[in-house]
């Protein structure tokens, strides 16, 4: 008999496969699982065999996230940091202390503040122009579709009240029709372009950094959604090409290179040269990333009727196609003939129905190729449109987090949708009962990376903590082994990470320790809940204090 190298007894074991199997052992040689079992699989220890006694802790498949923007997040958690407040006058010190720790920097930039923190979730430029009015400063708000600079700022860049909005986005105005200083969409690039560009070094830093949390977090792999130039942004391909060449990218990594939308389909050539140099090791970019729309809480969100206004009349305004849908179908089926995946942001009802309807073109022109086309964020589905996920192979790409009353969905997004449109919003249950695919992420840094809180919001419909006991759409709701093996088989599915997700004999032995079995705790202690190993390949990268 081969002795294992590591043992897991005393589980539960969460398999996440297709029998949702219960185990309570699992041995793992070298990289992969060798046994899952109950009591036999002691036999595999031997002298040299480390054992693990999960004392009725949840072993779970290492958890993935199918649509994350690793690098700049960690690049984020160097700058100024406003998350984790809704306070105007939190923001203001925060900024203030920072401009202060950091003389030498010519730009004072970071993110995370929050539109609902600010009527109309406007800020003004005036406000940051109080504590820092000599050095420009770009603050990228919390789900990186829009930014607030300062005056300095916004003069740097010769913004005044003649400059036009940019296509692709709006500069919000005072009523003289001078820049308020929130630039929303493809507006932001105006100003972002000033920036002083990271380095390559920066960047390196800022994966490994942010690869410390995700692994602390029990997450073993991840899509990054978005490799290239975007409003300003350098292009973070670098960082992951240098890090798996290095061997220090311990995850296992999809990336997603960026369409760029001024341009057509001669940049398909260029995506392939782009595939076959960066690929390396545990970092695969094999998908393409097309935004489609914008979102919600801006109107740029495409919907196929317009929004409504404070009163309730409708507007002109049914939010931006980024892509014109119809030369999007030919570039989809052009991608796909390629093998590409083609991961879609169709936030918006007419976006989802755009994307689908592009992946329906492909599948009648290329037939089933199983390049697993997904769309993400899914925020407003039209009813017509759930049931042709199944039948297009196109996968759901969940971001839970957001599906839960809080400020910015009861002030910002549903009195402008409509009770009849606001119904439709993150349709999970709907999407599972008609035999979609559900994968899951967190769109971190525009929301926490943590999958424990993400599974507490599918499977409650309610934020963690929140003194808001209404349940958001109660109907779509995931039960915890739905949402839980999103998180895990689900999103190595999407990431194409075929031998990782589920805890198989032969499988690759990625795996995390909860301190607690999430099975037997109320529903809503489920983000209470706390990694407390994380394993990749067989090796520990993450251990909590």
């Amino acid at each position: 008999m081969t002795h294992a190298d590591l043992v897991f007894t005393g589980g539960p074991v969460f398999t996440a496969d297709a029998a949702r199997t219960r185990a309570t052992g699992l041995a793992v040689t070298g990289e992969r699982i060798t046994a899952v079992g109950h009591h036999e699989i002691r036999e595999l220890i031997g002298p040299r065999t480390e054992v693990v006694d999960l004392t009725g802790k949840l072993l779970v498949p290492g958890f993935q996230d199918s649509h994350i923007h690793a690098v700049f997040g960690g690049t984020e958690l160097g700058e100024c940091d406003l998350s984790g407040t809704v306070g105007v006058a939190d923001y203001l010190e925060r900024i203030r202390a920072f401009a202060e720790a950091h003389p030498e920097r010519e730009w004072i930039t970071g993110s995370g503040w929050s539109m609902e923190s600010f009527e109309g979730g406007l800020p003004s430029r005036q406000l940051i122009d109080s504590v820092v009015p000599d050095r420009p400063v770009y603050l990228v708000n919390r789900d990186h579709h829009g930014a607030w600079a300062n005056t300095r700022a916004l003069e740097l860049a010769g913004l005044t009240a003649d400059t036009p909005d940019p296509a692709d986005g709006r500069i919000e105005r005072e009523a003289d029709g001078t820049p308020n200083g929130v630039l929303q969409e493809g507006a932001t690039a105006l100003v972002a372009r000033l920036v002083p560009p990271t380095t390559a070094a920066d960047r390196l830093a800022g994966l490994l950094r942010a690869q410390e949390l995700l692994h602390s977090l029990g997450i073993t792999g991840w899509q990054d959604a978005l490799l290239g130039v975007f409003n300003g942004q350098p292009d973070p391909s670098d960082a992951y090409l240098a890090a798996a060449r290095s061997g220090e990218l311990t995850a296992r990594v999809r990336g997603a290179l960026w369409w760029d939308r001024e341009r057509g389909g001669e940049q398909i050539a260029e995506l392939v040269q782009r595939r076959q140099e960066l690929t390396h090791g545990r970092f695969r970019p094999w998908s393409v990333k097309i935004m489609q729309d914008g979102i919600a809480e801006n109107f740029t969100a495409a919907m196929t009727t317009p929004y409504l206004d404070g009163c309730g009349c409708a507007t002109a305004n049914s939010g931006l196609s980024f892509v014109d849908p119809k030369a999007l179908r030919a570039y989809v089926t052009e991608l796909d003939a390629l093998d590409f995946q083609v991961h879609f942001h169709a936030l918006g009802d007419r976006a989802v129905r755009e994307a689908l309807d592009a992946v329906e073109a492909a599948l009648a022109a290329n037939g089933q190729r199983g390049n697993r086309h997904h769309l993400a964020h899914l925020q407003v589905v039209h009813p017509q449109d759930i049931g042709r996920f199944a039948p297009l192979g196109a996968i759901a790409n969940l971001q839970p987090l957001w599906a839960a009353h809080e400020p910015q969905m009861d002030e910002l997004t549903i009195p402008f949708l409509g009770p009849e449109r606001a119904a439709w919003q993150y349709p999970f249950g709907d999407l599972l009962r008609a035999g979609a695919t559900l994968v899951a992420g967190s769109d971190w840094p525009v929301s926490s990376p943590d999958p424990l809180a993400g599974l507490h919001v599918a499977v409650n419909r309610m934020e963690p903590g929140s003194e808001d006991e209404r349940v958001f759409l109660p109907e779509q709701r995931l039960d915890l082994g739905t949402a839980l093996a999103a998180y895990t088989a689900g999103s190595a599915h999407v990431n194409g990470c075929d031998e990782a997700g589920s805890l198989q004999e032969g499988l690759l032995a990625d795996l995390v320790v909860l301190d607690r079995d999430l099975f037997t705790r109320p529903a809503a202690e489920i983000a209470e809940a706390r990694v407390e190993r994380t394993y990749v390949g067989g090796k520990l990268v993450f251990q909590a204090e």
